[in-house]
């Protein structure tokens, strides 16, 4: 690695950084120096329990009750966090309102709505106001509350509200399929529903209100439904969003014990439902706390990550508002009606950090957008991205066409534990196409597939210690025995995260790509099991396998291999029927790039589909080692996409 040095802080501004606080803080209270960022990193993935001690400190949680031990039990997967500890995450963010209540706290600018603007007191007074009027609908303590929302302040209050019970959050993007949300929601049978009846995106208005009624129609376990119209009138039995946030009354939240469920997440499998990820109140706190230090977030900043309510960075934004930032949020299509309307909004609200998908940068690259000399970046001071592999010439291009002097911290993480494994840090260099370092608390190693770590080579990223926003559990999955399939079923007690990535000496790393056969359209995740479930259920499909082929350097392509039924043939209306059938119950993110029809699918002697193996192939593997034929049902079938492998590459 060792990319060519793009940027290097000076020595003042990493002294002023939370980072260098921390160190300090660290200093002093345990008497611990470090003679660089690595030995911190050791120090941290070795003695967990006065590391997260330490952060649970210099970030003053607020708790009714202090944890008698913050790391409980030290093996994956049964790990235990914060013996005793009582709080809640809510109250940690909106203790702001009680010392900056007429700070800036939440910007929005929407398609939809136009601009908005909250205070920390009118923050906490909608939260509390809503809180309530749940209350009195007879959520309490446990009950889920599920939203099908953009990314606006009514999610983001909508989720507060939730947590400041007890009760359990869940979200879902307004632009998925309904089979795809109520796949989600169906699973953990939720008690309200919150939804936005429509929206307009890149000037054009979407109208849900009949979906949103099939959705309603589907959840038997419902006692009220929220909504706030857009295009049409309020239905019949529902309440209406505004009339829940007008009330003056205090805000109340309940103490809660350290791991109880904070919110479910979804990430897909290639079988089965989608995951109902469970996280708990304390393990969020702490790492999003933690991962304020590599961001060096203040109170003085004004924070964006690009996002859709469909994405974990979604829930990641909080981070910010913890830490006492103001917020900003874009609803609406980064590219209308150009690609230069989000850094028009960056330069208009004067944001400090802005943070979005490789693929926004990419785009911005390839359509031509200079910021620099297009808008005010003044107050910009530090960039991030995330959701695949940033390529070392979008680095050049941020520091060239964006701004010279800014902090460019790319970060790489996921759903499943609600964090970053590597990301950046404040008083490092940033190279060109490198993650600074690994993140203080994350034991982040490169394995090979027998379980020896390699530095330098690529390999499987895993995570050798337990992290305290890790899953509680899937909902539903009483005896566990999903979650360790899912993680920790490859490597004994350590956790397996899907992605390949190379670690130097100097802990600086690159992700290439996912190794395992999640799909990752523009950094949202999805598994394959979900296109499978829309394109089979046509009587015109037999069988298909999907794959996709991100890649580091190269352009995410999505192919879907189709057998047809008999007589019937993969022509442009069976294209188009197919890609009609993603759209609806699915999303649209997820049409493949191209739709080829294939006599049968290769399938291993059990029947499971071979979607790695062809992922490897198709990205440059060698047929002879991606697969072995012994163990398949069918090993002709793997000579078409053998051929269709050379045909790519000399294309």
């Amino acid at each position: 690695m060792s990319g060519k040095v793009l940027w290097t802080p000076s020595p003042e501004r990493y002294d002023a950084s939370t980072m260098a606080q921390f160190e300090r803080f660290v200093q002093e209270k345990h008497g611990l120096t470090f003679e660089d960022y690595n030995a911190m990193w050791r120090w941290s993935v070795d003695d967990l329990e006065t590391f997260w001690n330490a952060i649970w400190d210099f970030f003053d949680m607020r708790a009714a009750v202090r944890p008698e031990k913050m790391m409980v039990r030290r093996q994956m997967p049964d790990m235990e966090w914060g013996t005793g500890g009582m709080l809640n995450y809510a109250d940690n963010i909106l203790r702001h309102a009680e010392t900056r209540p007429d700070a800036p706290a939440v910007i929005v600018q929407s398609e939809t709505f136009d601009r908005t603007e909250l205070s920390w007191a009118e923050l906490r007074q909608r939260v509390a106001s809503v809180a309530a009027k749940l209350r009195g609908m007879g959520v309490v303590q446990g009950d889920r509350v599920v939203a099908i929302l953009p990314n606006t302040e009514t999610a983001l209050i909508a989720f507060l509200a939730t947590s400041s019970i007890g009760a359990v959050w869940s979200l879902c993007a307004p632009d998925m399929g309904h089979v795809a949300i109520l796949d989600r929601f169906k699973q953990i049978e939720p008690k309200v529903l919150i939804a936005q009846d429509g929206y307009v995106h890149a000037g054009k208005t979407v109208d849900r209100s009949a979906v949103l009624a099939e959705i309603a129609a589907a959840l038997p376990s419902l006692v009220q439904c929220v909504t706030l119209p857009v295009v049409g009138e309020l239905p019949e039995g529902h309440m209406a969003w505004d009339d829940l946030t007008r009330d003056d009354v205090p805000f109340d939240p309940v103490a809660v014990p350290f791991e109880h469920p904070l919110w479910i997440v979804y990430s897909s499998g290639t079988t089965g439902n989608p995951k109902p990820i469970v996280h708990g109140h304390g393990g969020v706190l702490l790492e999003s706390s933690k991962q304020s230090l590599h961001k060096d977030i203040t109170t003085e900043d004004r924070y964006c990550w690009l996002t859709s309510s469909g994405w974990i960075m979604w829930n990641s934004q909080f981070m910010a508002l913890g830490q006492g930032a103001a917020l900003a949020i874009y609803d609406g299509a980064p590219n209308h009606p150009d690609m230069g309307v989000i850094w028009r909004f960056v330069a208009d609200e004067k944001l400090t950090f802005f943070g979005a998908g490789a693929a926004f940068f990419s785009g911005c690259m390839k359509a031509g957008v200079t910021p620099r000399s297009e808008v005010d970046l003044s107050a910009l001071r530090s960039l991030g991205s995330t959701g695949s592999p940033l390529s070392a010439d979008a680095y050049d291009w941020i520091y060239r066409d964006v701004k010279a002097d800014q902090w460019l911290a790319p970060i790489s993480g996921g759903t499943d534990l609600a964090g970053a494994f590597v990301l950046g840090h404040p008083g490092m260099p940033v190279r060109a196409g490198e993650m600074q370092c690994r993140a203080l608390g994350n034991a982040v190693r490169a394995y090979d597939p027998l379980g020896n770590e390699l530095t330098g080579e690529v390999g499987e990223l895993v995570c050798t210690e337990p992290l305290p926003s890790m899953p509680l559990y899937f909902w539903g999955d009483t005896d566990g025995k999903r979650l360790f399939e899912s993680y920790f079923e490859d490597y004994p007690g350590v956790w397996r995260h899907g992605d390949w990535i190379s670690i130097d000496e100097n802990g600086a790393s690159v992700i290439y790509g996912r190794s395992d056969a999640t799909i990752n359209r523009k950094g949202l995740r999805l598994g394959s099991a979900e296109i499978y479930q829309a394109v089979e259920g046509l009587d015109s499909v037999m069988d298909s396998l999907v794959v996709d082929l991100e890649f580091l350097g190269k352009d995410s392509f999505m192919p879907l291999f189709v057998v047809p039924a008999v007589g019937v043939s993969v022509d442009d209306a069976l294209k188009d029927e197919i890609n009609a059938a993603i759209r609806a119950q699915v999303s649209a993110r997820f049409i493949p790039n191209e739709i080829i029809e294939v006599a049968e699918i290769p399938r291993t002697l059990s029947g499971k589909k071979l979607e790695v193996p062809v992922k490897k192939l198709l990205l440059g593997g060698d047929p002879a080692k991606v697969v072995n034929r012994d163990s398949m049902a069918n090993p002709d079938s793997f000579d078409f996409f053998i051929a269709y492998a050379d045909a790519r590459a000399n294309a």
